[in-house]
């Protein structure tokens, strides 16, 4: 996705840079603005958490352009942001775990509960795997794809519709 948006990553990047932000600053405040997002849906708010979340998304993508702009990209930084990224998508499945505990829906907490424990093992698994030297192109829902399904879902108040997408994918 970061090749098809390059144009338009790349001049907002090198906005952000001469702005004097650093990448690594722009991956925390993805991080804040995700946690915002995730207060909102664990208080109900999931139209509003949806598009805090929705305007987050290209936050992620912008950390790694500006480090490259700058000439700064290192393996250091791209743990930093994939660690953050695991965090973010955590607390996003943890504000909606909340509400949905509060509502004492049990279904729909074991969903979103599916949805973690499957977004967390892709991850897992890719790295796993990458560490020994063994390539796993495969699975369905990516970050990029699980996002592109629940912030809708968000947005439109239908948050279970992506929930279900998300815990019944196979990997």
């Amino acid at each position: 996705m970061r090749g098809v948006f390059k144009g338009i990553l790349d001049p907002i990047g090198a906005f952000f840079n001469r702005l004097g932000l650093y990448p690594n600053t722009v991956t925390i405040l993805g991080l804040v603005g995700n946690t915002i997002g995730a207060i909102l849906l664990a208080s109900g708010h999931m139209t509003i958490g949806g598009l805090v979340i929705l305007v987050m998304g290209p936050v992620d993508a912008l950390d790694g352009t500006m480090a490259r702009l700058r000439g700064m990209a290192s393996e250091f930084g791209a743990f930093v942001d994939s660690v953050t990224d695991r965090y973010s998508e955590l607390l996003i499945f943890g504000g909606l775990i909340y509400f949905y505990v509060g509502q004492r829906d049990a279904l729909a907490t074991m969903l979103v509960f599916s949805a973690a424990a499957g977004s967390v093992l892709v991850s897992y698994v890719r790295a796993r795997a990458a560490s020994l030297g063994i390539e796993t192109k495969v699975g369905l829902l990516t970050r990029m794809e699980r996002y592109l399904v629940l912030v809708p879902a968000l947005i439109f108040n239908q948050p279970l519709w992506g929930l279900w997408i998300i815990a019944t994918s196979p990997m």
